[in-house]
């Protein structure tokens, strides 16, 4: 179990509670499946992948870059508790969808990028250990199927 301070506390909830969902988590799985290009491969029913514009304009990837940012609301509303929180999203990028692991911890980075890139100066490296602390415990709970 991840143990967390109020301050902790304080900064995921701060964080969560001023971002655009709708331009945060699209850009952030965007970013991943450009930066990444083998990512593609569990979106293949999502339409035309064939190049960066095409993902950038793909709705399939805008909204399910937005469900993927309100899946994290999850986490930040149980975060005594992630491993439970997950333990259903995990059964199922294992055992249906065949998500490498790897995956979540590559999609997690670029949602720091994006996340600081929006911040700008206010994503302190202390805002940023927090947050890459919470994105970590999500991303060990996602692949805790695996194990």
């Amino acid at each position: 179990m991840v143990e967390w301070t109020e301050q902790e506390r304080n900064i995921i909830t701060s964080i969560f509670s001023n971002l655009d969902y709708d331009d945060v988590g699209p850009k952030a799985l965007i970013r991943c499946l450009i930066v990444y290009p083998w990512t593609q491969r569990y979106f293949a029913s999502f339409g035309n992948l064939y190049n960066a514009d095409a993902i950038k304009t793909n709705p399939n990837i805008q909204a399910h870059g937005t469900r993927v940012l309100h899946g994290l609301d999850r986490a930040v509303k149980n975060m005594d508790n992630i491993k439970a929180t997950y333990a259903e999203l995990s059964v199922l990028h294992s055992e249906k969808l065949h998500v490498d692991p790897d995956n979540f911890k590559l999609l997690a980075d670029c949602l720091t990028i994006v996340i600081a890139a929006k911040m700008g100066s206010g994503f302190t490296p202390e805002m940023q250990a927090t947050f890459q602390k919470f994105l970590a415990v999500v991303v060990s709970a996602l692949g805790r199927q695996y194990h």
